[in-house]
């Protein structure tokens, strides 16, 4: 039975939460606040599984601050934050504070139980908006960390390495720059060196996330 605790300053929320998780044949509803401070007495109290925690409460103790006390204090209760806010800055606010996760309250009821249920079994759980932005701002640093590496060769290694990429040998690859064998061998140990790679396919993986196979020396 997973045992959980409803903060939110709204009675009738929580009213309509505690009918539906009571309604389930694995959930108990063991405790309600209507603020952070209270909330954090009543699981200290309970010690429940999970804790649904409203983001905004304006009296008292916000969720986000409840949610970072709470986890110094009950660091194996989830913590799952409900919100109306779809926006990316609460979301990383919220992770930071040690949730296990966001549901918007507009989130349909078998989302907010499949959510509980997820940070329970030591899971995360982001709202599918959430998840799609939360890529989003990942792949955006790893191209951007990508463009500043990128931005250290010079225009030579680039040659080099877009050449390695596309499968010529070192031989092949001074003979089309028109330089010796060892400049190619120099050129390719340089930026091996400040792309902080060692083998030949990384040097091929990083060439296709740039693109470099599509465009240049053909």
């Amino acid at each position: 039975m997973i045992k959980v605790l409803l903060v939110d300053d709204h009675a009738v929320v929580r009213m309509g939460l505690k009918m539906l998780l009571n309604s389930l044949p694995d959930m108990e509803v063991v405790g309600e606040a209507s603020e952070g401070n209270e909330g954090i007495e009543k699981a200290l109290e309970e010690k429940p599984d999970a804790i649904l925690m409203d983001l905004s409460m304006p009296h008292g103790k916000d969720g986000l601050s409840a949610t970072a006390e709470l986890k110094k204090q009950l660091p194996d209760t989830a913590i799952l934050i409900l919100t109306m806010h779809d926006d990316e800055e609460y979301l990383f606010r919220a992770i930071q504070a040690g949730a296990s996760g966001c549901v918007l309250k507009s989130a349909p009821h078998d989302e907010l139980v499949n959510a509980i249920r997820s940070v329970c079994q030591g899971d995360a759980y982001l709202h599918p908006s959430a998840q799609k932005r939360l890529m989003e701002e990942y792949l955006g640093n790893l191209k951007e960390d990508g463009a500043d590496t990128y931005q250290l060769l010079s225009e030579r290694e680039k040659e080099v390495l877009t050449l390695i990429a596309k499968g010529y040998s070192n031989k092949e690859i001074a003979e089309k720059l028109v330089i010796s064998v060892k400049t190619v061998e120099t050129h390719k140990g340089n930026l091996m060196e400040k792309l902080q790679m060692k083998t030949r396919p990384e040097l091929v993986s990083f060439a296709l996330k740039k693109g470099l196979l599509g465009y240049g020396i053909q």
